[in-house]
């Protein structure tokens, strides 16, 4: 289904409605949880950094290694748990309560493709969405490190904001917006695939639902560490 959706996105006529009612349903139920989850981790990584950086020494780097964290690893997961949990179980149950009505074999007498007409613009939707959740939470998480870092833990302010560039660099950036990509992707692919070979009434469509959360964790835990793995080894690291 994956090279399926991959193909059809360029070989299909866009379906630009879907898309936009697909991103809109996305955001509405996703942007509140990431934002409340974002300000926690944010919070934990201060706090675990600054108390780390504290007893080595090492104080003025703590805003470096804040932002270092936030942005390599605790935003492309915060966006993927919310989007796997929230969007992915949101398609998963459309879809599966679509073929129970009959739907999806409805399309198909038509001779309409269910996977071009219904999968790929939920496909391209989350994946947006992923991208702009992941923006929203770097910058809640820099701004709660930020808060932790200098307001309870008194910090210096300004070493705070003099270090975001000592470790963090655009690298960082581009790959956590592509792990948000991807991760994005996933999360739908798996949740369309669960609802379209759903079975069983209602309770089969909460039995793919489960699955597909399940699932959707699992591989955007994999995918994070084989992305992670590959980036130390082709990108080179920066340095104090």
């Amino acid at each position: 289904m994956a090279f399926d959706v991959v193909k059809l996105a360029f070989t299909t006529r866009f379906q630009g409605r879907e898309f936009i009612e697909q991103a809109w349903f996305i955001t509405s139920v996703t942007l509140m949880p990431t934002i409340l989850v974002s300000i926690p981790f944010g919070a934990i990584i201060a706090l675990q950094v600054g108390s780390l950086t504290g007893q080595l020494g090492a104080q003025s780097f703590a805003g470096a290694t804040a932002v270092l964290a936030t942005v390599r690893e605790a935003a492309p997961i915060a966006a993927a748990l919310v989007i796997a949990g929230a969007a992915g179980s949101a398609i998963c149950s459309d879809l599966g309560a679509r073929k129970m009505r009959e739907e999806i074999d409805a399309l198909e007498v038509l001779g309409v493709d269910p996977i071009a007409r219904l999968v790929v613009p939920r496909a391209l939707a989350t994946v947006a969405v992923a991208l702009l959740i992941n923006g929203i939470v770097i910058t809640a998480g820099i701004a709660g490190g930020y808060f932790f870092t200098v307001v309870v833990q008194g910090g210096s302010a300004g070493a705070f904001l003099s270090s975001f560039t000592a470790l963090a660099t655009l690298p960082d950036i581009y790959v956590a917006m592509i792990k948000a990509g991807i991760f994005g992707f996933l999360a739908a692919i798996v949740g369309a695939y669960k609802g379209l070979s759903a079975d069983g009434g209602p309770s089969g469509v909460g039995r793919a639902v489960n699955e597909s959360v399940i699932l959707a964790f699992m591989l955007l835990f994999l995918m994070n560490s084989i992305i992670t793995a590959l980036y130390f080894q082709i990108v080179p690291q920066a340095g104090l």
